[in-house]
């Protein structure tokens, strides 16, 4: 048989697979649309989807994913992709980026009913929601110790392993512009993927995860300086002792914030109590109704800190996403779990192992490659306040472009901008921890921002 023959019919054999392929891909992808949520409002007008991608089959450990596309009029063919990913660690994307930040959806008090939001970034991107790492949500292992070691690095491989499979799934992603995104501790997660995504894509032409940057708001970005600038923001904003600041800053001084030492909890446990009964994560914002019998351990970056934030919101969470019918329409806890969906996990995050201080080198890293990055900040938020981000983002020191600058939504500042060599800081003034929940509108305009690679409206 002459060359040309065999050649034919090897183009044959490919293409038939590839069809097959797709054709496979395009019935896992039905298998996963979400045709109604119970309590939506009617035609909502745009496509999602939700399941799970298996990311270790060895462990049987597998992630879920929610996908809420771009409105058919705002053509979401055209639109990037953006994973999104809350921190904690140990907190679920769905119940805060998706139900209570960017998402499409906002639940009523009921529980049980849904209503638009207005300034969803699903106008301007499809949005991809990631519950992670396994133990988190609806995301499970089949193999339990494996909820017991987890840490930064398992989490990024995860993510990666979670992304190579989807697009599979989803090939009409693949190529596209895609941006990683989120806030708090997912300060670690959003550069570790995203450095490991820019890693394993190097020396490939055209890239299936076309990876462009990424925006983190109100981050876990350095220990040191987080410490440092937070200290200083609970003593400037009157919320502690001169005496207390003092002992901070001398027995937390260099220590980990994942993992602190004895000495600094006790610090951490004395400025707790001079708080008092504030939200930690918008101070100026008064807690809900009953908060002190819904006050519970924060699962994350401060495990010393009590959660204080309104927590009527994911009172609304928990409800709605524990329901049989939602999870039915969104195909998850298909294993049926042991234990009830929830906001953050009781075990992820208590036995958090590897906790790098410093996401700084990875900065220094990506930085060079031309890659958007923009960080934000929400200036009424404790935990990771503003002057945490400003320390960490002076150690880099980069080169101004545009000094700092106020940026307007309505002839009203919005908050304050400054442009450096690689990176662009962005405050939102009168936001606290989850930006986009406290100031929808000015969160919308930043987000367009960054998508249109524009500075802050002037």
């Amino acid at each position: 048989m002459g060359h040309s023959v065999i050649c034919a019919i090897c183009f044959l054999l490919l293409n038939s697979f590839v069809g097959f392929s797709y054709s496979l891909s395009s019935v896992d992808q039905e298998k996963d649309r979400i045709t109604y949520l119970p309590g939506q409002p009617q035609n909502v007008g745009f496509n999602q989807y939700s399941g799970y991608v298996t990311v270790n089959q060895q462990n049987g450990r597998a992630l879920f994913y929610w996908l809420t596309e771009a409105p058919k009029e705002r053509g979401p063919d055209s639109r990037p992709l953006v994973l999104w990913l809350n921190g904690g660690p140990g907190c679920s994307s769905v119940a805060y980026g998706a139900a209570e930040e960017i998402g499409p959806f906002r639940i009523n008090s009921n529980g049980r009913t849904l209503f638009l939001n207005p300034y969803s970034w699903n106008k301007l991107a499809n949005l991809l929601f990631l519950e992670s790492p396994a133990g988190v949500g609806f995301s499970y292992s089949n193999t339990s110790s494996d909820l017991y070691t987890v840490g930064d690095q398992i989490t990024a491989e995860d993510a990666y392993a979670f992304l190579v499979n989807w697009f599979e799934r989803f090939p009409q992603y693949k190529h596209r512009d895609f941006y990683i995104a989120g806030e708090s501790y997912a300060g670690h997660y959003v550069p570790q993927l995203s450095q490991l995504v820019y890693e394993r894509n190097k020396g490939i032409q055209n890239p299936v995860i076309n990876f462009k940057g990424f925006l983190v708001g109100n981050a876990v970005t350095d220990d040191y300086n987080d410490y440092i600038g937070t200290f200083e923001y609970w003593w400037t904003h009157g919320l502690i002792s001169d005496s207390t600041y003092s002992i901070l800053k001398k027995t937390c001084d260099m220590g980990s914030a994942t993992h602190p030492s004895s000495d600094c909890v006790r610090s951490l446990d004395l400025a707790n109590r001079e708080m008092g009964n504030i939200d930690p994560y918008s101070i100026y914002t008064p807690p809900c109704n009953s908060t002190s019998s819904l006050r519970r351990q924060l699962r994350g970056h401060y495990p010393w800190m009590s959660r204080a934030y309104d927590p009527c919101t994911e009172r609304y969470s928990q409800i709605y996403f524990n329901l049989p019918e939602v999870q039915r329409a969104m195909h998850a806890n298909v294993t049926r779990l042991s234990y009830p969906w929830k906001t953050c996990s009781d075990i992820v995050g208590n036995y958090w192992a590897d906790s790098p201080l410093s996401m700084l080198p990875i900065y220094q890293e990506l930085i060079p490659t031309g890659l958007r990055i923009w960080v934000f900040s929400g200036d009424t938020d404790s935990v990771v306040p503003v002057t945490a981000t400003r320390y960490s983002i002076d150690a880099l020191k980069l080169p101004t472009v545009s000094k700092w600058y106020p940026w307007y939504d309505n002839g009203k500042v919005g908050g304050w901008s400054q442009i450096y060599e690689g990176l662009t800081l962005v405050t939102v003034t009168g936001a606290g921890h989850e930006v986009p929940l406290h100031r929808p509108r000015q969160a919308f305009i930043l987000f367009k921002s960054f998508l249109d690679n524009k500075p802050m409206p002037t």
